[in-house]
């Protein structure tokens, strides 16, 4: 999993654009009627406005990129000079275009005051993310998706902003003898949290 950061206010513009056009980029199922962001992953990382208002012939690609963009933080072909590296930690070499469901939710914490913007990605989904490692209580007991269909019970034994350091506690002993071991940050449930694992 990666996180990415971007500017609160580069990506507001982005949406003030999509919300302000009246025609839309499709996506891969066709035709699209709503203002979106799209993530690309290419000559940098960035999220643009799905909009297309007549004032730019670019079409969205990922060889081409556009100052005006929103991009994550360390990734900017315009201003990072190891950004290519940082796109590879976070993507290998997967490059591409993906339309997100995201703008309401990211709309929502811009409307509070966040300064920046964390996306959490896999490489396939891509996810606003609102929790930090500091708020997670370092002893405290969460559950983690097991890989098996279930959840393990476990105690936080540290966490940085990406990953989490988990050692089974509550399962059976086999399971609870595991040495510690790492989780993506947005894996840990607090107990009585019953999002799908």
């Amino acid at each position: 999993m990666a996180i990415l950061k971007f500017s609160a206010s580069a990506v507001a513009a982005q949406i003030a654009h999509a919300r302000a056009c009246k025609t839309f980029l499709p996506n891969w199922n066709g035709p699209v009627d709503r203002p979106a962001l799209i993530l690309i992953v290419g000559n940098g990382v960035h999220l643009r406005s799905n909009g297309i208002d007549g004032t730019t012939t670019r079409i969205v690609t990922t060889e081409q990129a556009d100052p005006s963009f929103a991009f994550a933080d360390g990734m900017n072909p315009f201003r990072d000079t190891d950004w290519m590296a940082q796109r590879r930690m976070a993507f290998r070499d997967l490059t591409g275009q993906f339309y997100t469901d995201i703008l309401d939710d990211v709309q929502v914490l811009i409307d509070r005051g966040q300064g920046a913007i964390r996306l959490a990605t896999d490489g396939h989904s891509i996810r606003v993310f609102v929790r930090r490692a500091s708020d997670y209580l370092i002893g405290g007991t969460y559950e983690v998706p097991s890989g098996l269909g279930g959840t393990f019970q476990v105690i936080l034994k540290d966490a940085c902003d990406t990953f989490a350091i988990v050692q089974n506690c509550g399962n059976c002993e086999d399971f609870d003898a595991m040495q510690p071991y790492r989780v993506p940050l947005d894996a840990l449930m607090e107990i009585d949290d019953r999002r799908a694992a």
